[in-house]
Parts: C-alpha cells; structure tokens; sequence
C-alpha cells in the first residue's frame, strides 16, 4: 500500500480525474490525505480481529489440555505450570514461523492477553474440581510470573516490552493478592463493597448481601470476583459464610 500511495502521489495522471477532484477537494481540510486511508484502516481492523480470534484459538482449544482443562485440577503444587509453559513456548515458535515480521507483535500480544485470560478462568471459574487454599498464594504468583516470562524474554525475537506485560497482567496478579488475603478479610471486603456497589449504605438486622451481578470484568474491587475467591476457598469460615448468606453448598 505504501508503495501505490508514492506511485500514485509522484503519477496523478494514473488516478481517475473524479478521483483527483475528490482529493483536491479535501486538501483544505488536512494535509495528511492518502489514497487508501479507508484500506489502511480496514487492514489494521482486520488484522486486529484475525490476531485476536487465532491467539483465542491457540490458547483455548490447542492449549487447553494443558491449560484450562488440566492446570490446579485437585489443587495446587508447585510445578504445575512447566508443562503448559513448554506448550505456550512452542505454539508461539511456531506462530512466529508463519506471520510475517511485522504481524508478529500483535498477534503475540494478543496470545499474552488471552493466557492471561485463562489463568484468570483458572482461578474464577474452574468449576467444582478446583480448590485454593491461602497458602497456595505464594506458588501461584511465582507460577504467574513464569508465564509473565514468556513475553517479556526474547523467545526467537518475539518479546514484549515489559510495562505492556505488567500492564496486562496487573488484573491476574490483583486477583493472587485477594487469595494471599484471610476469609475473614475476604468477607469484611465483600460485605463492605457489596453494600456499596448495591447502594445498601449499612446492612439493618436480619438484612442479607445481595447476589451481586457477574460483570465479566474480574478485579480485586469487584464484589463478584471476590465472592467467586471465597467461593473457591476450602476451609470452614467460608463454607460457613456462603452457606449463611446464600445457601450455597459446601464445596466439599
């Protein structure tokens, strides 16, 4: 494109006469017109959206045997992640073994979002085989950090730089935090920023928390996302806690 825009611009004869009429007429208007603005744009956009829908791709589907369908099922021990880092390492050499170089970084940057993505599913949303204890908090920031790793090292030329990666990675690692946090803590946080978000102001006697909405939109302030950590923690206070407030069943 860049090439037929030089062409164009030093041959205008080449152009329709409507056409050059159509761009003389905008000249007033900005000095930075192109021939295939509209392509241009279009091309980004798409490129965006196919970088987006491959990197779903190789994160949910080729990697999900690894990844979603088999990481912390039974609980955590450290290690875990190895295996699903051998598979991500590979699948992006390969990647980068068919784009071309210029379509390398947003098609990496958009595996990075989508890994994160997942691990995020992991821990919200692994359905009743997972469990988490506090003291898991630990071994899954070390593990997330090994993942983090993957972008930000060079790995055949493909890296990040490191501010986009912690930028990214900043929802996960707010959701480890709240996992390193007590239930009693965990509790008094989702009382008072359920009440907040649902305009209760304080709870009366015999009140009980609403169920707040789920957003889609995971973070450590967000009363869904941590209803879903305390959902996911094995020990008595929560079980007790869910059990009093929304009859939920013990998780085990």
């Amino acid at each position: 494109m860049h090439s037929l825009e030089k062409t164009i611009s030093k041959n205008p004869g080449i152009v329709p006469s409507n056409r050059l009429r159509f761009r003389n007429s905008r000249k007033a208007q900005t000095n930075n017109n192109s021939y295939f603005e509209n392509v241009n744009f279009s091309i980004l956009a798409a490129c965006q959206h196919v970088s987006e829908i491959a990197a779903y791709r190789l994160v949910f589907h080729d990697s999900s045997p690894a990844f979603y369908d088999k990481l912390y099922v039974g609980g955590v021990t450290r290690g875990q992640i190895r295996p699903l880092l051998k598979i991500m390492k590979q699948n992006l050499i390969q990647m980068s073994t068919i784009l071309t170089d210029k379509a390398q970084p947003l098609a990496m940057k958009e595996v990075m979002k989508a890994s994160f993505d997942a691990f995020l599913m992991v821990l919200l949303a692994g359905g009743t085989s997972r469990v988490f204890h506090r003291h898991d908090h630990d071994t899954l920031q070390d593990e997330f950090e090994q993942l983090k790793r993957v972008y930000s090292n060079n790995l055949e030329g493909l890296v990040i730089p490191e501010n986009i990666v912690d930028g990214e990675a900043a929802v996960v690692e707010g959701v480890i935090a709240l996992m390193g946090q007590s239930t009693e803590q965990l509790i008094e946080d989702f009382s008072i920023v359920t009440c907040e978000s649902s305009g209760i102001g304080v709870m009366g006697n015999g009140q009980k928390l609403p169920m707040p909405p789920t957003t889609c939109k995971w973070n450590r302030a967000d009363p869904n996302t941590i209803l879903r950590v305390l959902c996911y923690r094995d020990d008595n206070a929560a079980n007790q806690f869910l059990k009093r407030t929304y009859e939920l069943p013990k998780r085990r």
